[in-house]
Protein backbone atom coordinates (compact mmCIF):
# COMPACT_ATOMS: atom_id res chain seq x y z
CA UNK A 1 0.00 0.00 0.00
CA UNK A 2 1.19 3.22 -0.76
CA UNK A 3 1.01 5.50 1.76
CA UNK A 4 0.61 9.45 1.96
CA UNK A 5 3.90 11.26 2.82
CA UNK A 6 5.11 14.77 3.92
CA UNK A 7 7.38 16.30 1.59
CA UNK A 8 7.75 19.70 1.71
CA UNK A 9 6.43 23.21 3.33
CA UNK A 10 5.47 25.70 0.64
CA UNK A 11 4.71 29.56 1.64
CA UNK A 12 0.87 28.86 1.62
CA UNK A 13 -0.25 25.21 1.98
CA UNK A 14 1.40 21.55 3.82
CA UNK A 15 2.17 19.60 0.91
CA UNK A 16 1.35 16.34 0.83
CA UNK A 17 1.76 13.18 -1.88
CA UNK A 18 -0.25 10.32 -2.58
CA UNK A 19 0.80 7.96 -5.20
CA UNK A 20 -2.23 6.38 -6.55
CA UNK A 21 -2.40 2.58 -7.58
CA UNK A 22 -4.05 1.02 -10.85
CA UNK A 23 -7.44 1.09 -10.12
CA UNK A 24 -7.69 2.49 -6.92
CA UNK A 25 -10.14 5.92 -6.32
CA UNK A 26 -9.68 8.59 -3.96
CA UNK A 27 -13.26 9.70 -2.35
CA UNK A 28 -14.20 12.76 -0.83
CA UNK A 29 -17.27 13.59 1.73
CA UNK A 30 -18.32 16.38 3.58
CA UNK A 31 -21.00 17.61 6.50
CA UNK A 32 -22.46 14.84 7.31
CA UNK A 33 -23.56 16.86 10.59
CA UNK A 34 -24.37 13.64 12.97
CA UNK A 35 -26.24 14.61 15.77
CA UNK A 36 -28.88 16.84 14.36
CA UNK A 37 -31.61 17.56 13.98
CA UNK A 38 -32.96 14.77 15.99
CA UNK A 39 -31.12 11.19 17.61
CA UNK A 40 -33.74 9.16 14.96
CA UNK A 41 -32.92 11.01 11.50
CA UNK A 42 -28.95 11.65 12.52
CA UNK A 43 -28.83 7.74 12.92
CA UNK A 44 -30.68 7.05 9.65
CA UNK A 45 -28.31 9.12 8.19
CA UNK A 46 -25.44 7.60 9.97
CA UNK A 47 -26.68 4.20 8.78
CA UNK A 48 -26.65 5.93 5.00
CA UNK A 49 -23.06 7.15 5.38
CA UNK A 50 -21.72 3.41 6.55
CA UNK A 51 -24.16 2.16 3.50
CA UNK A 52 -21.77 3.91 1.20
CA UNK A 53 -18.46 3.21 2.74
CA UNK A 54 -19.03 -0.08 2.08
CA UNK A 55 -20.39 0.31 -1.48
CA UNK A 56 -16.41 2.32 -2.55
CA UNK A 57 -14.47 0.19 -0.23
CA UNK A 58 -13.81 -2.18 -3.15
CA UNK A 59 -11.69 0.50 -4.96
CA UNK A 60 -10.86 2.93 -2.56
CA UNK A 61 -7.20 3.49 -1.80
CA UNK A 62 -7.89 6.92 0.25
CA UNK A 63 -11.08 8.40 1.68
CA UNK A 64 -11.00 12.11 2.77
CA UNK A 65 -14.09 13.07 5.01
CA UNK A 66 -13.47 17.07 5.35
CA UNK A 67 -15.33 18.48 7.75
CA UNK A 68 -18.04 18.75 9.87
CA UNK A 69 -18.57 15.22 10.07
CA UNK A 70 -20.19 15.68 13.60
CA UNK A 71 -22.59 18.59 14.41
CA UNK A 72 -20.67 18.81 17.37
CA UNK A 73 -17.57 17.26 18.80
CA UNK A 74 -15.11 18.13 22.20
CA UNK A 75 -12.62 15.40 23.16
CA UNK A 76 -12.15 15.41 27.23
CA UNK A 77 -9.06 13.78 28.11
CA UNK A 78 -10.43 10.77 29.00
CA UNK A 79 -13.87 11.29 27.08
CA UNK A 80 -15.22 11.62 23.92
CA UNK A 81 -18.92 12.15 22.64
CA UNK A 82 -21.62 9.23 23.04
CA UNK A 83 -23.04 8.26 20.03
CA UNK A 84 -21.76 7.21 16.10
CA UNK A 85 -20.93 3.95 16.79
CA UNK A 86 -22.02 2.89 13.77
CA UNK A 87 -19.74 5.23 11.61
CA UNK A 88 -16.81 4.87 13.71
CA UNK A 89 -16.80 1.36 13.52
CA UNK A 90 -17.29 1.05 9.70
CA UNK A 91 -13.77 3.45 9.80
CA UNK A 92 -12.22 1.24 12.04
CA UNK A 93 -12.82 -1.43 10.20
CA UNK A 94 -11.75 0.29 6.32
CA UNK A 95 -8.40 1.48 8.21
CA UNK A 96 -7.70 -2.60 9.56
CA UNK A 97 -8.58 -3.65 5.51
CA UNK A 98 -5.39 -0.92 5.24
CA UNK A 99 -7.61 1.93 3.51
CA UNK A 100 -5.99 5.24 4.59
CA UNK A 101 -8.77 7.75 6.05
CA UNK A 102 -7.94 11.53 5.95
CA UNK A 103 -9.85 14.07 8.32
CA UNK A 104 -10.01 17.84 8.03
CA UNK A 105 -11.80 19.54 10.64
CA UNK A 106 -15.04 21.98 10.01
CA UNK A 107 -16.33 24.74 12.17
CA UNK A 108 -18.67 22.01 13.91
CA UNK A 109 -15.97 19.63 14.91
CA UNK A 110 -13.15 21.86 15.61
CA UNK A 111 -12.24 20.86 18.81
CA UNK A 112 -11.32 17.49 17.31
CA UNK A 113 -7.69 16.21 19.14
CA UNK A 114 -5.93 12.90 18.86
CA UNK A 115 -8.72 10.62 19.63
CA UNK A 116 -9.54 9.56 15.85
CA UNK A 117 -5.83 9.79 14.85
CA UNK A 118 -5.38 7.17 17.88
CA UNK A 119 -8.22 4.76 16.36
CA UNK A 120 -8.51 5.11 12.78
CA UNK A 121 -4.45 6.43 12.01
CA UNK A 122 -5.99 9.07 10.42
CA UNK A 123 -4.22 12.35 10.15
CA UNK A 124 -6.47 15.26 11.54
CA UNK A 125 -6.24 18.73 9.30
CA UNK A 126 -7.15 22.18 10.37
CA UNK A 127 -6.13 24.41 7.61
CA UNK A 128 -6.31 23.80 3.21
CA UNK A 129 -3.25 21.06 2.44
CA UNK A 130 -1.69 20.48 -1.06
CA UNK A 131 -1.97 17.16 -2.43
CA UNK A 132 -0.02 16.07 -5.26
CA UNK A 133 -1.35 12.76 -6.79
CA UNK A 134 0.46 10.67 -9.14
CA UNK A 135 -1.05 7.80 -11.27
CA UNK A 136 -0.23 5.61 -14.37
CA UNK A 137 -2.04 8.94 -16.33
CA UNK A 138 0.10 11.40 -14.45
CA UNK A 139 -0.33 13.66 -11.91
CA UNK A 140 -2.50 15.95 -10.63
CA UNK A 141 -2.79 18.83 -7.74
CA UNK A 142 -5.72 19.35 -5.52
CA UNK A 143 -6.33 21.97 -2.56
CA UNK A 144 -8.41 20.18 -0.18
CA UNK A 145 -10.31 21.94 3.00
CA UNK A 146 -13.32 22.49 4.65
CA UNK A 147 -13.67 25.83 3.72
CA UNK A 148 -14.94 27.76 7.22
CA UNK A 149 -13.22 31.16 7.60
CA UNK A 150 -11.41 31.68 4.01
CA UNK A 151 -12.02 34.20 1.39
CA UNK A 152 -13.21 38.06 1.65
CA UNK A 153 -16.26 38.17 4.43
CA UNK A 154 -18.09 36.78 6.74
CA UNK A 155 -15.95 38.22 9.56
CA UNK A 156 -18.29 37.49 12.21
CA UNK A 157 -17.58 33.42 12.15
CA UNK A 158 -13.69 34.65 11.89
CA UNK A 159 -13.60 36.62 15.25
CA UNK A 160 -15.60 33.68 17.04
CA UNK A 161 -13.21 30.56 15.22
CA UNK A 162 -10.35 32.75 16.56
CA UNK A 163 -12.00 32.64 20.08
CA UNK A 164 -13.07 28.69 19.88
CA UNK A 165 -9.38 28.13 18.64
CA UNK A 166 -7.67 29.97 21.44
CA UNK A 167 -6.28 26.83 24.16
CA UNK A 168 -7.11 28.70 26.96
CA UNK A 169 -10.73 29.31 25.94
CA UNK A 170 -10.83 25.28 25.25
CA UNK A 171 -9.04 25.07 28.43
CA UNK A 172 -12.10 26.66 30.37
CA UNK A 173 -14.63 24.60 28.09
CA UNK A 174 -12.47 21.74 29.70
CA UNK A 175 -13.26 22.24 33.43
CA UNK A 176 -16.88 22.59 33.24
CA UNK A 177 -18.17 18.79 33.73
CA UNK A 178 -18.71 16.95 30.33
CA UNK A 179 -22.40 16.55 30.76
CA UNK A 180 -22.68 20.82 31.17
CA UNK A 181 -20.22 21.28 28.58
CA UNK A 182 -22.11 18.62 25.88
CA UNK A 183 -25.56 20.57 26.23
CA UNK A 184 -23.92 24.32 26.32
CA UNK A 185 -21.98 23.26 22.74
CA UNK A 186 -25.00 21.14 21.82
CA UNK A 187 -27.99 24.00 22.07
CA UNK A 188 -25.22 26.31 20.63
CA UNK A 189 -24.33 24.14 17.67
CA UNK A 190 -28.25 24.15 16.95
CA UNK A 191 -28.39 27.67 17.40
CA UNK A 192 -25.61 28.95 14.86
CA UNK A 193 -26.91 26.36 12.14
CA UNK A 194 -30.19 27.90 12.41
CA UNK A 195 -28.69 31.29 11.81
CA UNK A 196 -26.37 29.91 9.12
CA UNK A 197 -29.66 29.02 7.21
CA UNK A 198 -31.59 32.24 8.10
CA UNK A 199 -28.82 34.20 6.42
CA UNK A 200 -29.21 32.19 3.14
CA UNK A 201 -25.79 30.14 3.99
CA UNK A 202 -27.37 27.66 1.69
CA UNK A 203 -28.40 29.88 -1.68
CA UNK A 204 -25.52 30.20 -4.66
CA UNK A 205 -24.89 33.90 -4.11
CA UNK A 206 -23.49 33.92 -7.67
CA UNK A 207 -19.29 33.80 -9.09
CA UNK A 208 -18.86 36.70 -8.11
CA UNK A 209 -20.40 36.46 -4.11
CA UNK A 210 -19.19 32.78 -3.41
CA UNK A 211 -16.54 33.78 -1.03
CA UNK A 212 -14.84 29.93 -1.54
CA UNK A 213 -14.62 30.89 -5.08
CA UNK A 214 -13.31 33.65 -4.80
CA UNK A 215 -10.89 32.15 -2.42
CA UNK A 216 -10.04 29.60 -5.17
CA UNK A 217 -9.49 32.42 -7.93
CA UNK A 218 -6.70 34.09 -5.52
CA UNK A 219 -4.85 31.03 -4.63
CA UNK A 220 -4.68 30.53 -8.51
CA UNK A 221 -2.76 33.34 -9.35
CA UNK A 222 0.41 32.44 -7.28
CA UNK A 223 -0.02 28.32 -6.92
CA UNK A 224 -1.96 26.09 -9.74
CA UNK A 225 -3.94 23.60 -8.85
CA UNK A 226 -6.27 21.67 -10.63
CA UNK A 227 -8.67 20.81 -8.34
CA UNK A 228 -10.30 23.15 -5.41
CA UNK A 229 -12.49 20.27 -3.18
CA UNK A 230 -13.89 21.78 -0.17
CA UNK A 231 -17.30 21.48 2.23
CA UNK A 232 -18.75 24.12 4.12
CA UNK A 233 -21.36 25.68 1.93
CA UNK A 234 -23.86 23.05 2.35
CA UNK A 235 -24.09 23.17 -2.23
CA UNK A 236 -23.00 20.84 -4.65
CA UNK A 237 -21.23 23.04 -7.22
CA UNK A 238 -18.63 22.48 -10.09
CA UNK A 239 -17.03 26.03 -11.63
CA UNK A 240 -14.30 26.47 -13.31
CA UNK A 241 -11.50 28.89 -11.88
CA UNK A 242 -9.49 28.94 -14.91
CA UNK A 243 -9.91 26.47 -18.55
CA UNK A 244 -7.37 24.17 -16.03
CA UNK A 245 -9.02 24.05 -12.59
CA UNK A 246 -12.32 23.86 -11.13
CA UNK A 247 -13.88 24.42 -8.08
CA UNK A 248 -15.76 21.37 -6.32
CA UNK A 249 -17.91 21.95 -3.16
CA UNK A 250 -19.13 18.54 -1.89
CA UNK A 251 -22.38 19.99 -0.80
CA UNK A 252 -24.09 18.22 2.56
CA UNK A 253 -25.96 14.81 3.53
CA UNK A 254 -28.50 16.45 5.92
CA UNK A 255 -30.79 16.64 3.09
CA UNK A 256 -28.08 15.15 -0.25
CA UNK A 257 -25.93 12.44 -0.34
CA UNK A 258 -23.32 13.95 -2.66
CA UNK A 259 -19.47 12.72 -2.67
CA UNK A 260 -16.16 13.09 -5.11
CA UNK A 261 -14.63 10.35 -6.68
CA UNK A 262 -11.04 10.87 -7.87
CA UNK A 263 -9.34 8.27 -10.66
CA UNK A 264 -6.49 9.82 -10.76
CA UNK A 265 -7.35 12.15 -14.14
CA UNK A 266 -10.76 13.20 -13.46
CA UNK A 267 -12.63 14.10 -10.30
CA UNK A 268 -16.30 13.16 -10.66
CA UNK A 269 -19.28 14.82 -8.32
CA UNK A 270 -21.83 11.94 -7.81
CA UNK A 271 -25.14 11.03 -5.51
CA UNK A 272 -25.22 8.14 -3.83
CA UNK A 273 -28.38 6.32 -4.07
CA UNK A 274 -28.55 3.45 -1.77
CA UNK A 275 -30.07 0.26 -2.65
CA UNK A 276 -30.42 -1.20 1.43
CA UNK A 277 -28.58 0.31 4.26
CA UNK A 278 -26.28 -2.12 5.77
Amino acid sequence: MHRICHTYMSLSFQQKNIILAPGRRIYFASDFHLGVPTATASREREKRIVSWLESIRHDAQVIFLVGDIFDFWFEYNRAVPKGFVRLLGKLAELADDGIELVIFTGNHDMWMSGYLTEELGAPIYRNPVSFNITSQTGQKKLLVGHGDGLGPGDHTYKFLKRVFENRFFQWLFRVVHPDVGMWIASEWSKRSRLANVNKGEERFLGADNEWLFQYCREVETSEHHDYYIFGHRHLVLDMHVNAQSKYINLGEWVTQQHYAAFDGNDLQLKKFEPAGLI
